[in-house]
């Protein structure tokens, strides 16, 4: 699948609790420190507590673009993340236990405007990994799939991380999805070292950039920031 010049990225995983908040987050304020437009959605989220919309991974990310003040009511979660279940299960799991489903179609086209309205750089972060269910017929990756912008793959360096990381980069290329880049993010506590990782990586992800961070690395934030609203992947 092509890429369409774009500044739109969906931040997606190998699997769940790897960083992607922490990512999106973190490129948002690094963005607004380098005087870069950006704006980040996190469309489907579980695990929300109406009563503390300031404590979700919306509000983290909303915190960053500096919305605190606006966080307490839930209001502007709801502005970027339309789609939010209280259960902290996959998201079709998590609907089902409110007796409701997520509409694939109204998702994509609810991304498709944002994408169309936004003048700076827009990041979408997904829910879990690649392939968590969405409904009884999608995953994340038909997500990715159909709105055709490029993609950063989060990995962590944790024992395991090598084969979840490939499989993931197996099961979007089934779909024609090529990452623009693989941030491999330090897990804390890893028996496995980052160039431990990044040596056994190499040499199967066809070229895919591989791009490092490790816990805590606001130079590193800033640097993929810088690279991302260039739209430079030729360096990793």
């Amino acid at each position: 699948m092509a890429h369409r010049m774009s500044k739109a990225y969906f931040i997606t995983a190998t699997g769940t609790d790897l960083g992607k908040t922490w990512i999106a987050a973190g490129l948002v304020a690094a963005c607004r420190a380098r005087g870069v437009p950006v704006r980040a959605l996190k469309p489907v989220m579980s695990g929300f507590d109406p009563a503390r919309p300031g404590e979700c991974d919306a509000a983290r990310i909303l915190d960053a673009g500096g919305a605190a003040q606006k966080v307490g009511d839930g209001e502007t979660v709801a502005a970027i993340a339309p789609w939010r279940f209280t259960a902290p299960l996959s998201p079709d799991l998590a609907a089902a236990r409110e007796g409701r489903c997520i509409d694939f179609d109204a998702l994509v086209g609810w991304c498709r405007r944002e994408i169309d309205a936004n003048a700076g750089l827009l990041l979408v972060e997904g829910i879990g990994g690649a392939m968590v269910p969405l409904d009884a017929r999608h995953t994340v990756r038909d997500w990715i799939a159909a709105l055709g912008i490029p993609v950063l793959l989060v990995a962590g360096s944790h024992l395991g991380a090598l084969s979840h990381t490939l499989t993931a980069l197996a099961a979007l290329r089934e779909v024609g999805v090529a990452p623009a880049a693989i941030v491999v993010n330090e897990s804390a506590d890893s028996a496995v070292s980052l160039d431990d990782t990044l040596a056994s990586l190499g040499p199967h992800v066809g070229g895919v950039p591989l791009l490092v961070l490790r816990r805590d690395d606001a130079a590193g934030l800033a640097r993929l920031a810088g690279r991302l609203s260039a739209g430079d992947f030729s360096n990793p």
